[in-house]
Formats: structure tokens, sequence, C-alpha cells
């Protein structure tokens, strides 16, 4: 009875690892900074994690089909740089203006999905292309200068008045992905596709469709996430989201998911992306430099994928 206690004890631990991290750290960094569990920091945390959240969360549905999205980042320019753009040249209203940014997303994100599902090209790169066309691309539409708006436009999704929609919009949209991935036939398929695409092409699905949709989900996130950075700094820069990618990729792999397709959970990533904030904002408070954070960071990173493949090993035997 104490030995089957102990395996169903061991398999909660290995299902639900990302958790235990995530709360492990946020205790070790209350204790170290009196300041990290304020309000105002908290605050400040779930307004900078908004957008990454996204582009981790539209990376998982890449890498559940066994590929890879590189273009993330520079599309997140492309919606911070075409929104911008619009409302302080063209007097758009921000909420049209955010709309066509998303559009644009999607296309930059279509496009990609479609080298690989009907050129046939690696997701890497597909997306290293365009990535490298969206960030020319948000340099030209900005002359590569950064587009100040005036306040009362975008930043009112950052207003506490209006209860910082873009916390809310986030939170929407984590428990929409969420549904969609465990309830709808799209996000099973697209599981399965990961796990064996030849069986699921076999079984008369039209893969192609699919692989090209997660690359367009993910570039209308990626774009969202754009959109929430140009709102938290009411500026619209080219050089936004710079690096995001591998955060995303971080992210993902630190929530369990296998970069060959086929294993990760939206919750999950949510939490590998909310660990890498939590390590960057103790470090800031603690004032650690920011070439030492990235050292940290990758260590970290090492750490997550180790136990990860401990995990899978140990599943295996309980």
């Amino acid at each position: 009875m104490d030995k089957s206690k102990g395996k169903r004890l061991e398999k909660i631990l290995i299902n639900n690892n990302t958790y235990f991290i995530f709360l492990i750290l946020f205790i070790a960094c209350s204790l170290l900074s009196d300041t990290f569990f304020s309000t105002m920091n908290i605050r400040n945390i779930a307004l900078q994690q908004s957008g990454p959240v996204l582009v981790a969360i539209g990376m998982l549905f890449v890498v559940l089909t066994g590929g890879i999205d590189l273009s993330v980042g520079s599309v997140m320019a492309i919606g911070a740089s075409i929104s911008a753009i619009l409302i302080r040249d063209y007097n758009f209203h921000f909420i049209p203006a955010v709309l066509i940014a998303l559009l644009a997303g999607m296309v930059f994100g279509t496009f990609t999905g479609m080298l690989v599902a009907y050129a046939n090209f690696q997701g890497f790169v597909a997306s290293l292309a365009t990535m490298t066309i969206a960030r020319g691309m948000a340099f030209m539409i900005t002359n590569g200068t950064p587009i100040k708006l005036e306040y009362g436009t975008i930043d009112k999704l950052v207003k506490a008045k209006y209860f910082f929609p873009i916390i809310i919009i986030t939170i929407m949209i984590v428990v929409l992905f969420a549904l969609i991935q465990r309830y709808t036939a799209w996000g099973r398929t697209v599981i399965a596709i990961g796990s064996n695409s030849t069986a699921v092409r076999l079984a008369g699905i039209r893969t192609k469709r699919y692989l090209m949709s997660v690359y367009a989900v993910a570039g209308v996130l990626a774009a969202l996430a754009g959109v929430f950075i140009a709102a938290r700094s009411s500026t619209g820069s080219a050089t936004v989201g710079e690096g995001q990618e591998l955060d995303a990729i971080a992210a993902c792999v630190i929530g369990g998911a296998s970069l060959a397709g086929g294993k990760g959970f939206v919750v999950k990533t949510v939490a590998g992306a909310l660990v890498l904030a939590l390590i960057g904002n103790i470090m800031n408070l603690m004032a650690v430099p920011s070439y030492p954070q990235d050292v940290i960071k990758g260590f970290i990173i090492i750490a997550a994928v180790l136990l990860q493949i401990f995990s899978s090993k140990s599943d295996k035997t309980v």
C-alpha cells in the first residue's frame, strides 16, 4: 500500500514538475527580495509578460507539429510598427489599427506556413526567411526611427482605470487555447501530426492545412504581443521582439514540450514563460547585470531540459 502511494506521488511530481518549479522559484524570489511580492511588482510582471506569454503559446502549437518558428520576434515588430504608424500618421483609432496589425501578423504566419506545408521547407529555414523579411519591413515602415504615440491612444490597453486590458486579454487567450487544445478536433489533430504525421495523412486528414494554420496562429499572437509592447511604451519600434523567439522556445521546453513534436500543454508553457519572468525579475531586483542574467538563464534552461528528460524516463517506469 505504501509502495503504491509512493508511486502515485512520484507520478504526480513527474507530471506536474513545471508547476513545482514555478512554485519553488516564486517562494525563493519572495524570500530573496522584500519588494518582489508587492502589488506593484506582481502587476508589473503581469504587464511585462502578457506579450511573451502569447508568443510562447503560438510557438507551442508550431512545436507540437514538430516545427519551429524563428520569425515571431520580427512579427512582433511588424505588429508594433503597423499599429503605431496607422495611429500617428493616418489618424486611425487604435482598435482598427490593432486589427490591421493582427491581419499583417496572420499574413506573415500564413506565408511561413505555406513554405513549410506546400513547398516542403523545414520550419527553421522558412521562418528564418520570414524573420529577415519581417524585420526589414518593420524598419522600412518606421524608417528606422521609433514612432512615439500620443497618450490616450493605444496606451489605454495598459491603464488601471480600464482594468489593465492586456492582462485580461492574455488570460482569455490562455483559457481559449487551453480549451482548444484539449477539446477541439483542431487541437487534437495538431498533436497527432507531431506524433505521427504519416498515420494522420493516411487517415485522410489534410495535414498541410493544419501545418499552415499553426504558423498563422503564431503570427497573429506574435503581432498582438508586439501591439502590447507598443501600448506599454506608447512607442512603435522595429527593434521590438529581438530575441523573443528564443525565450518562447525556452518557455515551451521548460513547460515540458518536446521539440520533436506531439507533446506539450498550453498551461505548462505559460508556467514556463512565467518561470523565465521570475528569474529576470528577481535578478533585476537584486541588481544583477544583464550579461550574467543571460548566463544564468542559459543554465536554467539546460537544467529544465535535463529534468524533462529524467521525467520522461521515470514516467515510463512508474
